[in-house]
């Protein structure tokens, strides 16, 4: 079995001693191995820069520098605060996300509405999913499995902790969402992966054409369902996660096509990100999928 091997105890053992940190201890830590970040991982390191390049190519080098260096810094920090989000105590969970604006979501589950949460890539992505999981009763996620059958145990354990919550593969596609949204169940969705040509539409990002799901669009669509963003922030100098309930987008999508609604939720993510460019989980390769006979920037 998994949770018996070596692997495996070595994973939960790590993550549950972050759990018990204290928060000083936990953002030395995160410091220590933000450090270590460029030297060992030099290709995510070059991902970052060429990302934040692409998207604000009117800032100088020094400006640029500074995001890198502050990316990598709340990137490291977000990834070993999954220890206390995953095996640390609720009291201790609440101390570091402090979620506002969680009744513009109530007033849409008393309406029994069809819901998606629209959770962009931000660094504080798994703490908005474990605040929302600790008041939800039930919810549901797409979830992509991970290569090493360890840790791919180890985070659906995690993200699965409190309440009842479904991970469901997106091998499944809308039929494993069918059921959940007629039912009013809520679905935490990522909106703003490059899952390549064949699942997307080239829509602007930044102004560069970026391969981008049109599911948000779709699943509004088809099911009549509102969608309501929830955005983060990390104060790297407290390590408290500042997560922000947004009211439902209002006339979504409309009468717009697929394609336009698509871009407006790009719009919408551009406006977030502008506000603080570091806070946004820039080491995935967002530009990975080029349209036909572009060259690739990685």
């Amino acid at each position: 079995m998994i949770e018996k091997s070596l692997k495996y105890r070595f994973i939960e053992f790590v993550f549950k001693s972050i759990g018990k940190l204290s928060h000083k201890n936990r953002l030395r830590l995160g410091a220590g191995l933000s450090w270590l970040f460029p030297k060992l991982a030099k290709r995510r390191t070059h991902i970052v820069r060429t990302n934040l390049r692409l998207c604000f190519p009117e800032v100088d080098d020094v400006q640029l520098e500074t995001w890198v260096k502050r990316n990598i810094r709340l990137t490291t920090q977000s990834f070993i605060d999954r220890g206390v989000l995953w095996y640390g105590s609720t009291q201790k969970i609440h101390e570091i996300a402090q979620l506002k604006g969680f009744e513009n979501l109530q007033t849409l589950l008393d309406t029994q509405e069809s819901i998606i949460i629209l959770a962009p890539h931000f660094i504080g992505l798994d703490t908005a999913a474990t605040a929302l999981s600790i008041r939800l009763k039930e919810a549901c996620t797409m979830y992509k499995s991970q290569r090493d059958p360890s840790m791919d145990d180890i985070i659906r354990k995690g993200r699965g902790r409190f309440n009842k919550i479904h991970l469901l593969s997106r091998k499944d596609g809308f039929r494993g969402l069918v059921r959940f949204l007629k039912k009013g169940i809520p679905l935490y969705y990522l909106p703003d992966m490059d899952f390549g040509r064949n699942e997307s539409i080239f829509v602007p990002f930044f102004n560069i054409q970026a391969a981008t799901l049109p599911s948000t669009a779709q699943i509004a669509k088809m099911f009549n369902a509102k969608v309501t963003p929830i955005v983060t922030y990390l104060d790297i100098d407290t390590g408290i996660y500042h997560i922000e309930q947004l009211p439902a987008l209002e006339n979504f999508p409309g009468e717009d096509s697929i394609e336009e609604a698509t871009a407006r939720v790009n719009r919408l993510l551009e406006e977030w990100i502008r506000k603080d460019p570091a806070q946004y989980y820039w080491v995935h390769r967002r530009f990975k999928t080029r349209p036909e006979g572009e060259a690739g920037f990685y």
